[in-house]
């Protein structure tokens, strides 16, 4: 199989891998055949799972609020972290404004997000 075509093949697939992960471990050899079957389907399946179900790249928003949301923070200590003011946080997490290059470098940094993520690329 070069390429998982349809929905059915993808489904065999992923129970194909579910069965062979028990079998393979850090210590089976690369040569054997659990191995490489494992391989070659994990592959395929990634594969399709990439091109159907690719969830994209998320918003700016999104991140801000999630990075909020796990670090803790709220919109006044978020704007002294990235050195905005609160009004200009709530442009961002209200898609009314983009952040300039410094800010959005300072967004990437200091809140670990992607910088095409920040820029919107």
């Amino acid at each position: 199989m070069a390429k998982i075509d349809n929905e059915i093949q993808y489904k065999w697939a992923v129970n194909r891998v579910e069965e062979l992960l028990p079998l393979v471990d850090d210590g089976t050899p690369l040569n054997d055949p659990n191995s490489v079957e494992l391989e070659l389907l994990s592959n395929l399946v990634a594969d399709y799972s990439e091109e159907h179900f690719a969830l994209g790249t998320p918003a700016l928003v999104d991140v801000l609020k999630l990075r909020m949301y796990e670090m803790g923070l709220n919109q006044k200590t978020l704007s002294k972290l990235i050195g905005v003011s609160p009004s200009r946080v709530s442009e961002y997490l209200t898609s009314k404004s983009e952040p300039t290059l410094s800010v959005a470098r300072n967004i990437s940094q200091k809140l670990n997000v992607n910088p095409a993520i920040v820029l919107g690329v």
